[in-house]
């Protein structure tokens, strides 16, 4: 029993040594390979973080340039409110400056006369245009017939009705811009339409103002639209004025065509009468001609027999022969 225990003690220290160089084998070939990976794990790390470094640094400049472009854009827009800003002070020292009745009256005929210079030729109007009564319109247009234009500029009611905080002021306000137009539609036609001294039966009312007109157009005083149209006064402003001018250029331009149809026309009348008289003068030429040409055959036929009498005469040596035939010589054609 002894003998059993030592021979199993001897084999199992012999498989203990076995076994311990195994598991140090492995613990190599598993530290070896370990090592490996974690050699290629470093490696594709680096890589992954090598791209992530390019991709972030490509990133940061184009946000440095979208930063740049913002900043950039930002002193653009800086400077454009800047720019916005002086405008608006410019047009609240132009209001104030239109403030008196008087000055936007000047200042809607500039824009009227800007715009007649714009859009016609120079022959086709005229500021200032008086009439036989001493009145002054600011503007006609010849076409076939004058065309007043008067501008107007009734800002002050307007300025109310689009300002009125309620009703009751809105309704006021819209019954003094009513009356303010109204006198102005009854100047309009009792000084400027004039068919006697070569107007047209109707005049435009120039509005310098889009929302002006508007307002008179589509607001809540549109029966005032209708009584302008019954008084022969047809409102405009900038834009359909524009629209206006354009049709009236158009207009003159076939007028131009008629006229010179016109003129070709008569020239061709005066072409067929000198024809006309051409063609008798060329006629009587060769009625004259034809004259001329029989009394030559004719005295070619008397001088034929002539020569004939007088080789005649010659053969038969007759003096006598010369005096009986004497008549028959030509005579010379006046």
């Amino acid at each position: 029993m002894w003998i059993a225990v030592i021979t199993l003690l001897i084999f199992g220290g012999a498989g203990g040594v076995w076994l311990a160089r195994s598991l140090r084998t492995t613990l190599g070939m598993l530290k070896e390979a370990t090592a490996a990976q974690l050699t290629e794990r470093n490696a594709e790390v680096d890589r992954r973080l090598e791209a992530m470094t390019s991709t972030m640094d490509r990133r940061l400049e184009s946000t440095s340039k979208t930063a740049s472009e913002i900043h950039r854009q930002l002193g653009e827009l800086g400077r454009a409110n800047e720019e916005i800003l002086a405008r608006a002070n410019d047009l609240k020292r132009l209001e104030q400056a239109l403030r008196p009745p008087k000055a936007r009256g000047g200042f809607g005929e500039l824009l009227l006369a800007n715009l007649l210079r714009d859009r016609l030729p120079t022959d086709a109007f005229a500021l200032e245009y008086g009439f036989e009564s001493g009145e002054r319109v600011d503007a006609v247009i010849r076409a076939d017939r004058l065309v007043p234009v008067d501008a107007k500029f009734p800002l002050d009611n307007f300025e109310r009705l689009v300002e009125a905080e309620d009703d009751e002021h809105r309704v006021l306000a819209e019954k003094a811009f009513a009356r303010d137009v109204k006198v102005h539609v009854d100047a309009i036609a009792g000084k400027y339409i004039r068919p006697d001294e070569g107007t047209y039966d109707f005049a435009l009312m120039y509005f310098p103002a889009e929302a002006v007109y508007y307002e008179l157009v589509c607001g809540k005083t549109g029966a005032l639209l209708s009584y302008a149209h019954e008084q022969k006064v047809f409102p405009v402003s900038p834009t359909t004025f524009t629209a206006y001018l354009q049709v009236i250029v158009l207009g003159l331009k076939g007028m131009q065509i008629e006229q010179r149809a016109q003129e070709v026309m008569a020239y061709c009348a005066r072409l067929q009468q000198d024809f006309g008289r051409f063609r008798e003068d060329y006629r009587l030429v060769g009625k004259h001609l034809g004259q001329a040409q029989s009394k030559y055959s004719e005295a070619d036929r008397r001088l034929g027999r002539f020569e004939s009498k007088l080789e005649q005469a010659a053969d038969w040596d007759d003096p006598a022969v010369e005096p009986a035939e004497a008549h028959e010589l030509p005579r010379a054609v006046a």
